[in-house]
């Protein structure tokens, strides 16, 4: 198909545009992405699942899924600015093929070359219950920069608060050199907490036809963290519309491609409705013990203790008693 892609819905202050289509037909007749001009890509593929989607073919033989994953990568490679973040949502299915090949490691040379940031993971509770082998709970997420430019990295506005405050009280982590507020530190690269969940059930952010929605916390993060107010994101596929509500709300201009006219349409609308949870999830602790009481906020945790300690083997010997005070 030729000739300028015409959006069919849109929205302003900031401008946000959602096309119909196939992506990988539509991103170089969209004017930003023909000249390189998109700050940051957010893609969730996708994963051929064989899942019942409205229009998509979902069960494509695996050769034929592997050309349709580097097409569209090839074509978000080329809509990135250099220097432009490629967030990439992927189960383990696919994780290695999609890691090889924009490392170029593979026989098919991308469209551009990137450099691996940071190798991420969603986890989720909830799995899929399963007795063949351990239940999944998690997916791989993927930041990529483009080569040529320089990245934008905001720490500051993703920080989360320090286990060394939340479980210890330690008085280092308020006193810290790094840059970083006292008592808060970037997150780690698995991200999981209150509000990092599936989103399914009666889930406030449940959209109905979505059994892939993605939580509002988990765009905000990759959004706040690699953009700025004003930059242009891109979402290939947009689904529940979850990168267009997130980036709309933030300031940010945005592009969205969806396959499906009917799931582009519900979207739309909640882009219109704005988040459920934006800044749920900034300056939580997601430290997985409980904040220990009974100690002094200004002690630190002795030596052998804490979420790191080696257990002690059973029959080790215990430190003795102190002796009482006269």
């Amino acid at each position: 198909m030729n000739g300028a892609a015409r959006p069919v819905f849109s929205l302003d202050a900031p401008e946000a545009r959602v096309y119909v289509g196939d992506c990988r037909d539509l991103l170089g007749r969209i004017d930003e992405c023909a000249r390189g001009a998109v700050d940051i890509v957010f893609a969730d593929p996708p994963f051929n699942w064989r899942r019942a989607y409205d229009e998509w073919n979902d069960a494509m033989p695996e050769e034929d899924y592997l050309g349709f994953t580097f097409d569209w990568l090839d074509g978000c490679l080329r809509a990135l600015r250099p220097g432009g973040a490629l967030w990439v949502n992927i189960p383990d299915d696919w994780a290695a093929e999609i890691a090889c090949y924009l490392k170029g490691r593979l026989g098919r040379t991308p469209a551009a070359k990137t450099d691996l940031r940071s190798w991420c993971i969603w986890h989720y509770r909830f799995g899929q219950n399963r007795v063949e082998r351990f239940i999944n709970s998690k997916v791989h997420v993927f930041w990529f920069v483009k080569e040529g430019g320089a990245a934008t990295w905001n720490p500051g506005e993703v920080l989360e608060l320090s286990d060394r405050r939340a479980i210890y009280g330690d008085p280092r982590t308020e006193s810290k050199k790094d840059g970083m507020p006292p008592g808060m530190r970037v997150p780690m690269d698995v991200w999981y907490g209150q509000f990092w969940g599936r989103i399914q059930g009666n889930n406030a952010e449940r959209r109905g036809n979505h059994d892939n929605q993605l939580p509002e916390v988990y765009l905000e993060r990759v959004i706040r963290s690699t953009s700025n107010p004003g930059d242009l994101v891109l979402d290939p596929f947009l689904g529940s519309g979850t990168t267009g509500v997130v980036a709309h709300a933030l300031g940010r201009r945005f592009i969205g491609c969806e396959f499906s006219r009917a799931n582009a349409a519900s979207a739309f609308a909640r882009m219109k409705s704005g988040p459920v949870r934006l800044g749920a999830a900034r300056a939580q602790s997601t430290a997985i013990f409980p904040a220990r009481v009974a100690r002094r906020a200004s002690s630190r945790p002795p030596s052998g203790e804490g979420p790191d300690a080696e257990p002690k083997p059973a029959g080790a010997p215990r430190r003795p008693p102190r002796k009482a005070r006269p």
